[in-house]
């Protein structure tokens, strides 16, 4: 994993430059970055799926509580895990110092072609879903946004652009609007303002919870910043404990705005679920209105996951020579260019195999879905294993009611994977195939440093 760009100390010892990370990050700013990666576009997306397999208003609420209460159990193990090997390769760490470099190797590709990826894809497709409701480009509007969006914003960070922090806000204010404006006309809608249909829901707790924890995703990424926060003993553990709390009240009240404005039938079977509230309560201009704010809040997100995502498959590059075309810095832009021309051609073959299936959105949760899940599973076992295998090692913070909790954890995981191999689709078999291609790749590289 590659470290922040300018957030490094370079000192000279023993002839060489030794390169680390600055402890800048407070509490607050951790909380901040967290909650601000995790509320992105899903919460205007997945509500819809998860109520079509729900069943009732109160299996939704309570599905997206036990999100929150999955969610802390998993951040119990992971700021043990980020408080005792506080680097900056966060989970590529831990798997590589509790498993070897193979598995780590997976997990890198996994990160290039499936998760990182997938992820890219995944918001492109909820912007081209809302931009749509703008301006619609015929029958393939919301793909031709998608492929787009991510041209776009692809060659805008081969070109060096820096985001500063006024768009930055400006983005995230946009997001916070939306949400509270949704929030806002929900609570205050009637049962008159909506023309209720026949309920089509399945009832799959299962794969509502797949797409109840894909809108949770992303408080992992703590452990990519566990080397950079101030006081990391404390305030790993209270930045993922605060954030997760503040997240689930959040998502919880927009769901409860959902059902209210809506109804459960009608909110199931909604393509844009924020929108379609707002255009039951305020009209057309509602749902404009809203519609703008979200593609806004979205091409922030995309943005984001672009330009991390390309760091990581340069560090794969450097650390992997089989990969080492995407290993190259140009210095005058100061960005990993051939590390993002690669994920931007894997991205777009993904909007092409959501195109395909004609569910962009959902085929992309099938896609990603069992990878990640498999991924999350050994992190928690990776807990298990560095205990035994480190076991004097000075842990900052230990996970309570140890080894019930990790093994919780891993239970949950377990579920999760099963349920996203499955109830999903052909997403889900291609996401699994090209995570396995790896295993070549991974011969190749072997052989080829035997030679070398």
């Amino acid at each position: 994993m590659s470290r922040p760009i300018e957030n490094i100390v370079v000192e000279e010892g023993q002839g060489k430059n030794v390169v680390s990370p600055r402890q800048l990050l407070r509490l607050p700013d951790a909380v901040a970055l967290i909650v601000g990666i995790v509320i992105g576009a899903g919460i205007f997306q997945t509500p819809a799926l998860v109520a079509n397999q729900a069943g009732n208003d109160l299996a939704v609420l309570m599905l997206w509580l036990a999100g929150g209460l999955v969610s802390i159990i998993g951040a119990l193990c992971y700021a043990e895990l980020a408080t005792t090997y506080p680097d900056v390769g966060g989970v590529y760490f831990y798997l590589k110092r509790a498993f070897g470099r193979a598995i780590a190797f997976l997990f890198a590709w996994a990160r290039l072609t499936v998760i990182q990826t997938g992820s890219i894809t995944l918001l492109a497709f909820v912007f081209g879903d809302y931009a749509s409701q703008l301006w619609r480009l015929g029958s393939y509007s919301s793909s031709v946004y998608a492929a787009g969006v991510i041209a776009l914003l692809t060659a805008l960070n081969i070109f060096g652009l820096r985001q500063g922090k006024w768009t930055q806000n400006l983005l995230s204010v946009a997001k916070v609007l939306g949400l509270l404006l949704v929030v806002m006309f929900g609570l205050s809608a009637t049962n008159n303002s909506v023309v209720t249909v026949e309920s089509t829901s399945s009832g799959n707790w299962g794969l509502a919870m797949v797409f109840v924890l894909l809108s949770y995703g992303g408080w992992n990424e703590a452990a990519y910043i566990s080397a950079e926060i101030q006081n990391r003993q404390r305030n790993i553990l209270r930045s993922l404990l605060w954030s997760i709390g503040i997240i689930t009240a959040i998502y919880l009240l927009i769901n409860w705005a959902y059902l209210r404005g809506l109804g459960l039938a009608n909110m199931a079977q909604s393509e844009a679920v924020a929108a379609d509230l707002m255009r039951s309560v305020a009209g057309e201009p509602g749902a404009w209105f809203i519609s703008f704010l979200i593609a806004i809040s979205t091409l922030g997100a995309i943005n984001a996951t672009i330009f991390t995502g390309a760091r990581t498959n340069y560090a794969l590059g450097k650390d992997f020579s089989l990969f080492g075309f995407m290993g190259s810095w140009q210095q005058l832009s100061s960005t990993p260019g051939s590390a993002l021309l690669v994920q931007a051609a894997i991205a777009l073959g993904l909007v092409l195999l959501g195109t395909f299936t004609r569910k962009g959105f959902e085929t992309m949760v099938d896609y990603t879905a069992p990878v990640f899940w498999f991924f999350f599973l050994l992190s928690g076992i990776s807990l298990i294993v560095l205990r035994y295998q480190e076991p004097n090692i000075t842990r900052p913070f230990s996970v309570p009611l140890y080894p019930v909790t990790p093994m919780l954890f891993c239970v949950v995981c377990g579920y999760l994977l099963y349920s996203s191999l499955v109830y999903t689709n052909v997403g889900a078999i291609a996401g699994v195939l090209v995570v396995a291609a790896g295993i070549p790749f991974l011969v190749w590289n072997r052989y080829h440093q035997g030679r070398t």
